[in-house]
């Protein structure tokens, strides 16, 4: 197929392109397009780029898996930018954040990233902690309890997902306010070392609870994939 991009103002040869998510609108990353990635773009619905850097084309999530499923492409009034709305499979930026924009710039100039600021100062005191247990991976056993449970392999961790959840009911059940407070931090603090483990940030998390806020929750169970039934179905 062939494609006029002669309206389109690529400098030196090059577009930059705003990669949002379609689900939650959070901004992703941003890159650039040559002609040639703009049409690989268009001709297989995922997104391609030119890396400035290596001079040459490449796919976003070739290798890790990664990839971005174009949903709209918008151009700017002057035709000089773009904005891209994709599914995004797993994480955007290659630390493995969902976005690449996860840090934030202080007023005093400083690059600081989720686990370095203040919980209040941050977006939820979930993404924090789960981006402070994810650097616990590498840490002294011996020095730290959450490095003891992801080192200790996940069905340690998920034994005390368990032993949380049966404190949490029997607090729930007795009606016990601060019990209850309590029992709820002590299951959701286990639940993001289970995600930790498996290098999931809170903000996945978030993004598909974001997607189920667009749905109704009769719809949302309805589109689940049901079980199959066998002969011993009731």
């Amino acid at each position: 197929m062939d494609f006029d991009f002669s309206n389109i103002q690529f400098k030196d040869g090059l577009i930059p392109a705003v990669i949002q998510d379609a689900s939650n609108k959070a901004v992703l990353m941003v890159a650039y397009m040559s002609p040639e990635s703009l049409q690989l773009s268009l001709e297989t619905g995922e997104t391609h780029f030119w890396s400035r850097s290596r001079k040459k084309l490449w796919k976003k999530g070739e290798t890790s898996g990664h990839i971005q499923r174009i949903k709209q492409i918008f151009i700017d009034c002057d035709e000089d930018t773009l904005l891209i709305k994709v599914d995004q499979v797993k994480a955007a930026c290659h630390t493995g954040a969902r976005s690449c924009f996860y840090r934030t710039l202080t007023q005093d100039g400083k690059i600081m990233t989720p686990s370095e600021i203040a919980p209040e100062e941050t977006a939820t005191v979930l993404r924090s902690l789960s981006a402070t247990i994810r650097s616990r991976k590498q840490a002294q056993p011996t020095k730290s309890y959450t490095s003891l449970l992801l080192q200790g392999g996940i069905d340690r961790i998920l034994k005390k997902v368990a032993e949380e959840s049966g404190e949490f009911l029997i607090g729930a059940k007795n009606g016990d306010r601060e019990e209850i407070i309590h029992e709820t931090a002590d299951l959701m603090y286990h639940l993001l070392v289970a995600l930790g483990f498996y290098d999931i940030p809170f903000t996945e998390v978030e993004d598909e609870l974001q997607r189920r806020t667009t749905r109704s929750g009769l719809e949302e169970k309805a589109s689940r994939k049901k079980p199959v039934e066998t002969e011993h179905s009731p």
